[in-house]
């Protein structure tokens, strides 16, 4: 029997990636490629919907995106000269097919698909007004609440229709939308979520959810999204609305840190020297004597550098990670539960033995990760176990579409720097400050009175109101509502 893994839930998780392409006879191989680039935003199903000029094709299933459009026979039903594509990591329960997306609906002029990245904090709330009105819901996930808006919006064409149902939610998100003449791009008034402009060498365009995206396509980075920005991708080529009232940017700042994929460049900025300069900052903040550096992979590799380089310590893979533990894995007895850290960490015992070591990671979570981690360093010969982290503690939710636990089951929520340390059992533990991950990316410091960034799991300061939650919304629903990206 297959289930979710229960050795990989020690870290925040993206909820899903984007991609979209218009202009080529061969769209959906092309989205297939820059799902594959994705699939680090998304592991637990995948989904391409294609459109030939007279009918759409789509296909969508559970698991990697390889295994779903590897099939030479299944790609030769995805005909079209535009496409879109999704990955998505479900947040709680069992991931069901009706949940995949993108989303396909008939409306009276025409087809529709759609993928979302984010999530909308009133989407409970609009849910129920239209389940009221008579809406038959066929899915879980909030990205179906933006489906029925545009089919009861009476304006006339797909964009009108589409930006009336957007300035009726809140949150975070980008989309993807297909429709019978265009592929349409969008990305919310304060740009959380990330979303790219792209173009290939035989005048395709492409949106995708980050620049790797773009890379393995062959395709030149043209610039971002910008926040509140609809792209209309058709046989006129690109066209740009911006309908909604201008908002202060405040782009996810745990993109930097842990989801985007190090080769990604976002808002300008290269993911993977941000992350260098996080341990250059972690290290004069808080350096320690130590023999070694080593990262848990692979996340914390490059914050391993940037410090092992300003603190003048060897850098070592004193960790090595099987890549070949995915999400899933055998049903687990208490027994291979308890030696669950080995199926995807080992320790090189070699460059550890009688060293006094500092580990680098990108976050803590619940902790329990990172307790077995700093067993299996002590258990291989080291004398000294130090742990530095390249984000400040997290101690709120994310409810802009980042899978997080409830508040209540962050270890940072509950304790403070010193009982984190002595409860994952390691001589000396510390964070990088809000200022110093400011500095990292670019900035003087922490605007407190108007944040450059989203950076809520940190701080609780929410940029978007969160209406479902305000509405005494019961975390179960929440979630339950959520799953489907």
């Amino acid at each position: 029997m297959l289930t979710t893994n229960p050795f990989d839930d020690d870290h925040l998780h993206e909820e899903c990636g984007v991609f979209g392409i218009y202009g080529h006879p061969d769209a959906a191989s092309h989205t297939a490629l820059g799902l594959h680039a994705l699939q680090h935003r998304g592991q637990e199903a995948a989904g391409i919907v294609a459109f030939d000029g007279e009918h759409f094709h789509s296909h969508r299933g559970p698991g990697h995106v390889a295994d779903n459009f590897s099939s030479e026979a299944v790609m030769k039903t995805l005909h079209g000269h535009m496409a879109i594509g999704h990955v998505r990591y479900s947040t709680t329960g069992e991931t069901m097919l009706r949940n995949v997306q993108p989303l396909f609906a008939d409306f009276e002029f025409g087809g529709l698909a759609i993928g979302h990245n984010g999530n909308l904090t009133n989407a409970l709330t609009i849910r129920k007004q239209l389940v009221r009105r008579g809406c038959l819901f066929q899915s879980t996930t909030d990205t179906e609440v933006i489906v029925h808006l545009i089919a009861i919006s009476l304006y006339s064409t797909v964009e009108e229709r589409m930006i009336d149902a957007l300035r009726q939610v809140e949150g975070a998100y980008s989309l993807v939308v297909l429709t019978q003449s265009s592929v349409i791009g969008v990305r919310d008034p304060l740009g959380i979520r990330p979303l790219v402009l792209g173009r290939l060498p035989s005048g395709a365009w492409i949106i995708a959810s980050e620049t790797c995206a773009l890379d393995i396509v062959g395709a030149e980075f043209v610039r971002d999204v910008e926040p509140g920005e609809v792209i209309i991708l058709d046989e006129t080529g690109l066209r740009s609305i911006k309908p909604f009232a201008k908002a202060d940017r405040r782009f996810c700042i745990f993109e930097y840190i842990y989801f985007a994929r190090p080769d990604s460049v976002m808002e300008g900025t290269s993911v993977y020297e941000v992350r260098k300069q996080i341990g250059r900052e972690l290290a004069t903040e808080s350096g320690v004597d130590a023999d070694v550096v080593i990262p848990v992979p692979d996340s914390g590799v490059p914050a391993a550098l940037g410090y092992a380089s300003a603190a003048n310590i060897p850098f070592e893979l004193g960790i090595i990670r099987n890549h070949y533990v995915g999400r899933t894995f055998i049903e687990p007895t208490d027994t291979i539960r308890h030696l669950g850290v080995k199926l995807k960490h080992n320790a090189n015992r070699a460059h550890i033995a009688g060293k006094r070591v500092i580990l680098v990671d990108d976050s803590i979570v619940r902790g329990t990760t990172s307790t077995k981690i700093v067993e299996m360093v002590r258990q291989a010969g080291a004398t000294e176990v130090h742990m530095r982290i390249s984000s400040p503690p997290t101690t709120h939710s994310c409810f802009y579409g980042i899978d997080t636990p409830e508040r209540e089951k962050l270890l940072a929520f509950n304790h403070d720097v010193a009982e984190m340390a002595k409860l994952i059992g390691v001589d000396s533990l510390a964070f990088i400050s809000l200022d110093g991950l400011y500095r990292a990316v670019g900035e003087a410091k922490r605007n407190t009175k108007q944040p450059q960034f989203c950076d809520a799991c940190f701080t609780g300061d929410y940029p978007v109101s969160l209406a479902d939650q305000a509405g005494g919304q019961d975390q179960v629903s929440l979630t339950s509502m959520t799953e489907g990206r």
